[in-house]
């Protein structure tokens, strides 16, 4: 069974920065896409960034030039770097790994941004 967690959600202020990881374990490897959601207070789960196994990303309008995702094969693992964030950032962030028709899916961590 293929486990997702993530780590180095917090609280940080508008225009700091903050870094997320995904971490990924279990007997699945080489995903095909791994990317970043979020899900801000009393809003539906929206896309944030994707990135493919071969280095294709893809981000949502309101993040794109702030944020930057990564993803490091050897270790089954994606990132997501924050910058300039805005208190509209504010969400639970989840991390999400397809192979195939396989969809896994983090338990999420929470992303304050505010003064």
């Amino acid at each position: 069974q293929v486990q997702l967690v993530e780590s180095g959600g917090g609280l940080v202020q508008p225009g700091g920065s903050l870094s997320l990881s995904c971490a990924a374990s279990g007997s699945m490897s080489g995903f095909s896409t791994m990317g970043w959601f979020r899900q801000p207070p009393g809003k539906q789960r929206e896309l944030v960034a994707t990135i493919t196994r071969g280095g294709s990303t893809n981000y949502a309008d309101s993040v794109k030039g702030r944020f930057t995702i990564s993803r490091d094969d050897a270790k089954n693992t994606v990132h997501l770097q924050m910058n300039s964030v805005k208190p509209e950032d504010t969400a639970v962030y989840y991390c999400n790994a397809v192979l195939r028709t396989y969809n896994f899916w983090g338990q999420g961590t929470q992303v304050t941004v505010s003064s």
